[in-house]
């Protein structure tokens, strides 16, 4: 019996996913949770299996909750199933362990496939997402960033904050904004982790 908990902040999202898979003779939902946090607590508690985890949701979103569950339980496969399916999210997704990234128009019997299959350590992803990820890993960068550039993203990377990044390259705090807002240009991203994450995509960090 396939063990499998249900997070997502929507009662009734829960509701009807526990309803629609429990008709399956080989699933049992062990347990929900309604935020990120309660998410980390319950699979600690329960051990599912597979985890259906919503992307954005109060109390910790969904990519943190996957990073600590799978700290935690390593063995526990984590399928991210959501409305969303903009880039960053994908690839944060997917650098956090997710093993697979659904999309709630997924029909029942592709979702218990896809559910299956991650038991098996394969990778499962809605045809749109697919292509989306292939598609950013392949694209060209049509702009390079310079020496500069590339240090204050590493750091970055390494959760250093500007004013942090400024001593530690003996700049002002001034100059590390410039330079982070000319990396967002060059790679198309609008804040910092989405700058990080399609830099390591693209084998620029």
């Amino acid at each position: 019996m396939l063990r499998l908990m249900i997070v997502d902040d929507h009662p009734v999202v829960r509701e009807g996913l526990r309803g629609m898979l429990e008709s399956d003779p080989g699933v049992t939902v062990v347990g929900e949770a309604a935020s990120g946090d309660e998410a980390v607590a319950r699979a600690r508690e329960l051990t599912p299996d597979v985890i259906l985890m919503d992307l954005r949701m109060p109390g910790g979103d969904g990519v943190s909750a996957t990073t600590r569950i799978l700290a935690d339980r390593p063995e526990s496969r984590v399928i991210v199933l959501t409305t969303y399916e903009a880039d960053q999210d994908i690839v944060r997704a997917v650098e956090a362990g997710a093993a697979g990234y659904l999309l709630k128009d997924t029909s029942r019997a592709d979702l218990l496939a896809a559910i299956v299959s991650a038991t098996r350590g394969e990778t499962v992803l809605s045809p749109s997402v697919a292509t989306r990820l292939v598609t950013r890993m392949r694209a060209p960068v049509t702009e390079t960033l310079s020496r500069r550039e590339t240090e204050v993203l590493a750091l970055v990377a390494r959760g250093l904050t500007n004013a942090e990044i400024g001593k530690a390259l003996f700049i002002s705090e001034t100059t590390v904004k410039t330079h982070l807002l000319r990396v967002f240009t060059k790679l198309g991203v609008s804040d910092r982790t989405a700058a990080v994450t399609t830099a390591l995509a693209r084998g620029l960090l």
